[in-house]
């Protein structure tokens, strides 16, 4: 395996973490309205479920960021100049939702909550429909010319795969933090996770299902239908394991299906990272084979860069391992404490 193969799949790992881990936080913000519409103690139940994590699993993204920029800064040039504005919502939504968490226990109004809650809510259902309309148009291929710059706008990165990409991981994000809810909580709340996990499951699987078919007989190759296979099978073992009350199992299974579908999003795109619908010459790939364009960066950057990763990411996973088993326990109504010591909705003199 070459370092540049080490790099297109050491980026491929950090996107399945920060889609695993973030996947069931987008979920849990878009929940935020529906299970707790009704009462305040209910949203901040289904808040608090993340409080702990939610800023570390973006550190997923970051990472995968820094990975992309140095080891193939050619893909990550002509990706974030060409996808300009659909990156823009992800990250907009991002900064609304980071803002929205910290802030919204600051002041004690109920108007100031609904406004974070609003933000909230766009910052995750925003995002979450972005990165399967991003990644579904990096499959598919863009408008990449001989000068490394995609040719177009927004309007067309919104074709029916795209569209049908961004669907996808919206409703598999969904399902995975309500799943994930009914794994970290108790009581009414609980309750209500497991009723939408029941209306949303087979629209959820129908729709995993037509994307990742397609996505397999279109770009696909001999060996993704194993991942496409495992990502059937974790939606079947999820579903299994609801019927049953067994949250863990369930939530494992929705964690299989979205790491298998970014396996067969990877898997398709390879040995390309941004493929060209002009011109197969123009495509960008991991090393330049077959007389394209060699997205990498120096071979001793990339040496380097291994060194680095070896250290680092082993201590990453220790700690946010340790995060998850320090905060393990459900959550009920009964361990959300009164309102007290927030701020008032006027500041004194």
């Amino acid at each position: 395996m070459t370092l540049q193969v080490f790099w297109f799949v050491l980026v491929a790992v950090l996107f399945i973490g920060y889609f695993v881990l973030e996947g069931f936080d987008y979920g849990v913000g878009m929940l935020m309205p529906v299970i707790g519409r009704k009462s305040e103690v209910k949203r901040r139940v289904v808040l608090n479920t993340i409080g702990p994590v939610w800023d570390g699993n973006e550190v997923w993204l970051l990472t995968a960021g820094g990975a992309m920029f140095a080891a193939f800064p050619e893909w990550y040039a002509s990706l974030f100049s060409g996808f300009y504005l659909a990156l823009l919502l992800i990250l907009v939504g991002l900064i609304a939702r980071a803002c929205a968490i910290e802030w919204r226990s600051k002041i004690n109004d109920d108007k100031w909550r609904r406004w974070c809650d609003v933000g909230i809510g766009l910052g995750s259902w925003i995002p979450a429909f972005a990165w399967g309309l991003a990644f579904a148009n990096m499959v598919r291929g863009v408008e990449l010319n001989e000068k490394r710059q995609i040719q177009g706008s927004l309007i067309d990165l919104l074709g029916p795969y795209a569209l049908l990409g961004g669907l996808t991981t919206l409703l598999l994000f969904l399902l995975h933090g309500a799943i994930f809810l009914c794994l970290k909580t108790g009581g009414e709340v609980r309750a209500d996770a497991q009723a939408v996990v029941r209306k949303i499951f087979v629209p959820t699987a129908l729709v995993v299902g037509v994307f990742g078919a397609w996505t397999q007989l279109s770009y696909g190759q001999g060996w993704t239908w194993i991942p496409l296979a495992l990502a059937v099978l974790g939606l079947v073992v999820a579903g299994l394991a609801y019927n049953r009350g067994r949250d863990g199992w369930a939530f494992t299974g929705t964690a299989l299906t979205i790491l298998s579908a970014t396996v067969l999003l990877f898997g398709s795109l390879f040995p390309d990272v941004l493929p060209s619908t002009i011109d197969p010459a123009f495509s960008l790939t991991v090393d330049g084979r077959g007389g394209t364009v060699s997205a990498s960066s120096t071979h001793y950057t990339l040496v380097v860069m291994s060194w680095v990763a070896g250290v680092m990411v082993p201590l990453v996973l220790i700690y946010q391992a340790w995060t998850y088993w320090v905060f393990r326990a459900r959550l009920t109504m009964e361990h959300i404490p009164d309102p007290i010591g927030l701020l008032p909705s006027k500041t004194r003199n």
